[in-house]
């Protein structure tokens, strides 16, 4: 009846890591492709104004981002000095816009589309009259939510 003795004393065997940097590297390679980086080169110089009731935008990917300010030291020589419009990474006309949201749009899902959100990062030195023209080729092209950025003021 000696068959089922119970092995005492024996130590349980070490667990193998050899396998341990090849997971390290699947969760590197992993984090290197699902990471979303910068997309846009900010061209022109924007010092948003100071605001005090504020909301923080959800969804990031719902969101188009429309700069408009001077062109930075970089880019004054070719394009002036006079504020300009920057829809991704490139200057751009009041015309571009629709075609701009149009590109934005198929890129989502269709139930997702009615929820663009456009922000306006605009200089605080901008004239009204460039925000009203961007608004006035916003409300043409149907896209009728408007965010305008801001830095939250310090109290």
């Amino acid at each position: 009846m000696s068959k089922f003795e119970k092995k005492r004393g024996k130590a349980s065997p070490q667990i193998s890591t050899a396998s341990l940097p090849d997971i390290i590297f699947m969760l590197l390679f992993f984090f290197m492709v699902v990471t979303v980086l910068r997309d846009s080169e900010l061209k022109v110089a924007v010092n948003t104004p100071q605001a005090t009731e504020m909301t923080k935008l959800e969804k990031k990917s719902l969101v188009n981002f429309m700069f408009v300010g001077k062109p930075v030291l970089k880019y004054r020589a070719t394009y002036g000095t006079k504020p300009r419009l920057q829809l991704g990474d490139k200057f751009a006309e009041f015309s571009e816009i629709p075609l701009f949201l149009e590109k934005h749009k198929s890129k989502l899902r269709e139930k997702e589309r009615d929820k663009i959100t456009t922000s306006l990062k605009v200089d605080k030195d901008v004239t009204m009259g460039i925000v009203t023209d961007i608004k006035i080729a916003l409300r043409k092209a149907g896209q009728l939510k408007v965010n305008y950025s801001a830095k939250k003021r310090a109290s």
